[in-house]
């Protein structure tokens, strides 16, 4: 009897883990049905408009040209001067974001009193619209009134013409300025939260061993919000591939697409050129170049993960 009933419960299992698997798929279905008609779909369109020479002021001449489109952006110079003005953009951006952040929210959480109007003033500049911050920073830089070279003057005694938004690197030393300005709040909140889940008794155990504060920080600080820094790093990694605001509202990509950045110059592709074809294809190689940072990142996350458990 206690064998029979031990199998029957067996087969019950079976049963119950089956159903629960169904049902499972069954909750999961509308989501991928979501995800496939939001996401899904329409990457497929835009990849196959991407191998046409589509023209937005001529569709009916739309015709199947393959991976010509790639092959010539391959081939221009400006497409190479918009890629490396990407990459050091971002490279810039998001090590200076993250190093600022760490560094501010590493005072805020130092501070005992007083933490929400901290953090109500830092998150300030994160409540400004892109298009408004680069009306602000266009005119700080602005070469005849603007508040750089009125607070040079100030310093110095001598006032110069200095065009900032004009000449390179100039210019995307400018747009980098008022791009760390607005985006390190975020770092900050995000590192925040981080510092304060952290557990106090490795700090105390490293107190009584007399362990110094920057070693406190190098070793138990930094690998257990290792986890926050990626995610904060992805995220803004990925805010900055479509940053486009900015750029578009100092500088235009100009003079002479001096500063022209891969998001820029996809929209004078497609819509101030007419090729649409193109700027499709521009598009996908910026999700392409994007898809692979966020890939080393979360391989670096999990590997961060492994140091502290």
């Amino acid at each position: 009897m206690a064998l029979d009933t031990h199998f029957k419960s067996r087969k019950d299992i079976k049963k119950s883990s089956k159903h629960d698997r169904y049902l499972s798929w069954f909750m999961i279905i509308p989501a991928l049905a979501v995800v496939v008609v939001l996401i899904v779909v329409p990457m497929i369109y835009s990849f196959s408009l991407s191998l046409t020479n589509m023209n937005l002021l001529k569709p009916a001449t739309t015709q199947y040209i393959g991976f010509r489109n790639y092959i010539r952006l391959f081939q221009d110079d400006i497409f190479w001067r918009a890629f490396w003005n990407t990459v050091i953009f971002m490279t810039v951006a998001v090590n200076v974001e993250f190093i600022l952040g760490l560094f501010i929210a590493q005072l805020m959480f130092k501070v005992t009193r007083g933490q929400g109007v901290i953090r109500t003033a830092i998150m300030a500049p994160m409540m400004f619209a892109p298009v408004l911050v680069g009306f602000q920073f266009k005119w700080f830089f602005n070469d005849q009134v603007g508040l750089v070279n009125n607070l040079l003057y100030s310093l110095t005694g001598q006032y110069q013409i200095i065009p900032w938004l004009i000449y390179y690197p100039m210019n995307l030393f400018a747009i980098l300025l008022g791009e760390i300005w607005m985006s390190t709040p975020f770092m900050v909140i995000v590192f925040l939260a981080g510092l304060v889940s952290l557990p106090t008794e490795p700090f105390e155990a490293a107190a009584v061993d007399g362990a110094s504060g920057w070693l406190q920080f190098r070793y138990i600080t930094l690998p257990l919000i290792g986890p926050f820094i990626y995610i904060a790093m992805v995220i803004r990694s990925l805010d900055l591939g479509r940053a486009y605001d900015l750029v578009r509202i100092m500088t235009g990509g100009g003079p002479a697409n001096r500063s022209e950045m891969i998001w820029t110059y996809t929209y004078r592709l497609a819509i101030t050129n007419n090729k649409f074809g193109m700027g499709t294809a521009m598009s996908f190689i910026t999700v392409a170049v994007s898809f692979a940072f966020v890939i080393y990142l979360f391989k670096q996350l999990a590997k961060s993960r492994q140091e502290v458990y």
